[in-house]
This record gives C-alpha cells, structure tokens and sequence, in this order.
C-alpha cells in the first residue's frame, strides 16, 4: 500500500461507541448525567478546599489540584463522545486527534505524578508527624505539584510530536472513543517502532517510576501503622489513607492495563479507557468527600450556611 502523509487525512472515525441509535441516546444519556456529576463534584471538593481554612494543609493542596486535574481530563474526553454519539459521522479531524492524545497522556501523566507525591505526603504525616511542617513546606508543596504538571506535559509533547510525524493508511478507523496515543499505530503506514520504543520507555520510567514511590511510600506507612499500640490509633492512621489508596488502585490497574496492552481493537481497551478517563474523575471527588470526615464536615457547613442565607 502506498504511503500517504497524514496531513491529506483529513480525518479519522472514532467506532468505539454502539451502532444502534436506541443504544446511543440511552449511552449519550447516561454519560452526561456522569459528566455533569464529575463538574460538580470536582467543583465542590475545590470549592470547599478554597473557603475553609483549616483545609489549607498540604494534604488538601494536592486534593485542589487533583480535582481540578480531573475536571480537565473528563472535559477532554466526554464532551467529543457526547457529541459522536448525537451525530452521524463519528468523526474527529486529525489535529484534533493528536491534541485529544497530547491531553490525555498529558493530564493522565500528572495525575501518576500527583498521586505519586500525596502518598509521600501521607508518608511524611503517619511516619514523620513531629516533622511533617518542615518535610513538606509551601515551597516544597508547589514544586512538587508543578514538577508533575511540567514533567507530565514534556513526556506528553515528546511522545505527541512523534506521533504528528507518522504517515497514516486510508484505514482512518479507531475502535474507541477517545484518541489515544497507542491507538494511533495501527493506523501508520510508516515504522512506528520508534514511537512505541519511546512511549513504552516513557511509560516505564513515568508510571513504574511514580508507582515505586507510591509502594514504598505505603510500605512504611503500613509498618509504622502496625506498630501503633492502640487500635484507634492504627484506624486513626489507616483511614487518613484509604481514601488515597482506592484512587490509586482505580486510576493505576486502569491506565498501566491500557497504554501496555497491545492495541488490538480488544473491547477490553474501551473499558480501561472508560475507567481512568471518565469513571475516576467521577468517583475521585465522591471517594474523598465520603471517607473523609473533614471534608464532609466542611461540605455539611457550607450547605448549612447557604441555607441560612437562603432563607
């Protein structure tokens, strides 16, 4: 087959969402109501954040940009979902596909990060508690946030720019969603081993690498918890924590299943990307604000407040 350069491809066509149009406005229901639930949860844990000052901790810092991170990554993928499946032709154009991959391996990037630094966060806290003030100063906390931000963004932007310079087939079909960078491959009519090379090295080092500290992290936490005496203080201790752990068991077991598996068409691709793009920016807010007693003690305050001014 002849080779033809991307830039007379106008378009690709994302099948990853159901043919049959009863399915669509139920699927097209559905995912709205999720992602008007992902704005306002996420608004509402940044709201709360913002107005209460006894949240103004590092713990929280990292929380504020965590929900403002997923309300990015959801406003990347749902709102061209919702839109295929109103129309037609489920088609997004070539620039906008590499833009879509760019900020979702960006966002997705940062989110490793973030997650990786709130549990040395939590670290610093259950293992260091007389030291935590000076482990994790101000100046620390803002590196440590944009550092994931800027690292997530550069792998993004090198992997992405690859990508841009891959010749593309006639075959234009995408069976998901979403554009993503793995999902670009099978379309290349040129060698794409170096972009493989280069985001499986990136995805080694940036995910493994975030994941090592996650584990060590938790590896002490578990062993200075167990060695607390009382057993209100080990629940104490744990449950400043679970609420973390379950984020990163979702947006983990997800996004390192995705981007490592082979990109085959598998229905299995479409599931693991429906859960670290849409179903974790959703539940993300609903998990801290419902195992965390000062997050919901400020919610329970401010609604009581807007009450009070309501009447």
């Amino acid at each position: 087959m002849a080779l033809v350069n991307h830039s007379t491809i106008i378009e690709f066509l994302l099948l990853g969402v159901p043919e049959d149009h009863h399915t669509q406005a139920l699927v097209f229901v559905l995912f709205l109501v999720v992602y008007l639930l992902t704005l306002s949860g996420n608004l509402l844990i940044i709201l709360v954040i913002r107005t209460n000052s006894h949240l103004h901790t590092p713990m929280y810092f990292f929380l504020n940009h965590l929900s403002f991170l997923d309300l990015c990554y959801s406003s990347v993928t749902v709102p061209k979902m919702l839109e295929n499946l109103l129309s037609e032709k489920k088609a997004i154009s070539v620039e906008d596909c590499l833009s879509q991959a760019f900020f979702v391996l960006a966002f997705g990037g940062t989110e490793l990060c973030l997650l990786a630094v709130m549990a040395y966060d939590r670290y610093a806290a259950i293992c260091y508690p007389l030291l935590y003030g000076q482990m994790m100063s101000n100046e620390l906390c803002v590196g440590l946030a944009w550092g994931s931000w800027g690292l997530a963004f550069l792998d993004a932007f090198i992997n992405t720019l690859l990508a841009w310079n891959l010749d593309f087939c006639e075959t234009q079909v995408i069976s998901n969603f979403i554009c993503e960078i793995p999902s670009l491959f099978p379309l290349s009519c040129s060698n794409s081993s170096d972009n493989f090379a280069v985001l499986l090295g990136s995805a080694l080092l940036h995910a493994f690498g975030t994941f090592i500290l996650v584990f060590f992290s938790y590896a002490r936490i578990v062993s200075t918890i167990l060695s607390i005496t009382s057993t209100s203080g080990r629940s104490k201790a744990f449950s400043t924590c679970s609420s973390h752990l379950t984020a990163v068991s979702l947006f983990y077991s997800s996004g390192f299943l995705r981007y490592l598996m082979p990109t085959s068409g598998s229905p299995w691709e479409l599931v693991f990307s429906i859960q670290y793009s849409v179903v974790t920016p959703l539940v993300n807010p609903l998990v801290y604000s419902l195992k965390n007693k000062e997050v919901k003690a400020s919610l329970k305050n401010m609604l009581q407040k807007s009450l009070q001014h309501l009447r």
